[in-house]
C-alpha cells in the first residue's frame, strides 16, 4: 500500500515544483512519509504522508483516495487539507484548532509535513535570505505566528510517551527560525 500510495502521489504532483527551487515537489511528501515511516507508524499513517497535499494542489478529489487507499487514509489526508478558497490567515487558524485536538495520527501527520517545509525554508534563507519571503503568501511575521502555534498546541491531549522525537526538532527548529 505505501508503494502504491507513493506512486499515485508521485504522478499527482507531477511536474510541480518546491517554493524558492526548482525541486520536483514530490520530493516533500516523500520526506513527510519517510519520517512516519521511520517512527513506525501505521500503513495508513505512512500513506497518509504520501497523500497529504495531493487534494489541497491537484485535480484528485478526496473520493480518489478514499476509493484507492481507504477511508482511514482519506479521512487523515482530509484532515489536513486547507480549503483555497479562504484566506491564508484563515487556512492557518483552520490548522491551528485542528491539532489543538485532533487525534495523535493528525497531529503527527501535521508536524512532520511543518517540520520538513521548516527545514526547507531554514535552508533557503541560509542560500538566499531574506527574498526568499517574497514566494510566501504571508510575511515573516504571520508565518512565526503560525509555527510558534503549531509548536504550542502539538501535544495537547498527547501522554510523553506519544510525542515522537521529532516535536522537539521542530519545536527546536523554530525558536532558532523565527527567534
Amino acid at each position: 500500500m505505501r508503494e502504491k500510495a507513493r506512486e499515485f502521489a508521485t504522478k499527482a504532483h507531477a511536474g510541480q515544483k518546491r517554493k524558492n527551487s526548482n525541486d520536483d515537489y514530490i520530493t516533500h511528501p516523500i520526506r513527510v512519509a519517510e519520517r512516519l515511516e521511520r517512527e513506525g507508524f501505521s500503513d495508513e499513517l505512512v500513506c497518509a504522508g504520501y497523500l497529504h497535499d495531493v487534494v489541497e494542489d491537484t485535480i484528485y478529489e478526496r473520493e480518489d483516495i478514499e476509493r484507492l487507499f481507504g477511508i482511514k487514509v482519506a479521512d487523515m489526508v482530509a484532515a489536513h487539507t486547507e480549503d483555497k478558497s479562504k484566506s491564508w490567515k484563515d487556512r492557518k487558524q483552520h490548522t491551528i484548532d485542528t491539532i489543538k485536538q485532533a487525534d495523535k495520527e493528525i497531529k503527527y501527520l501535521i508536524v512532520a509535513d511543518k517540520l520538513d517545509n521548516l527545514i526547507g525554508l531554514e535552508r533557503d534563507l541560509k542560500m538566499l535570505g531574506p527574498s526568499v519571503w517574497k514566494n510566501f503568501n504571508a510575511g515573516i511575521e504571520e508565518q512565526k505566528w503560525y509555527n510558534e502555534s503549531i509548536a504550542q498546541y502539538m501535544k495537547n491531549g498527547l501522554h510523553e510517551h506519544e510525542i515522537p522525537a521529532y516535536f522537539l526538532e521542530y519545536e527546536n527548529l523554530v525558536k532558532k527560525v523565527f527567534g
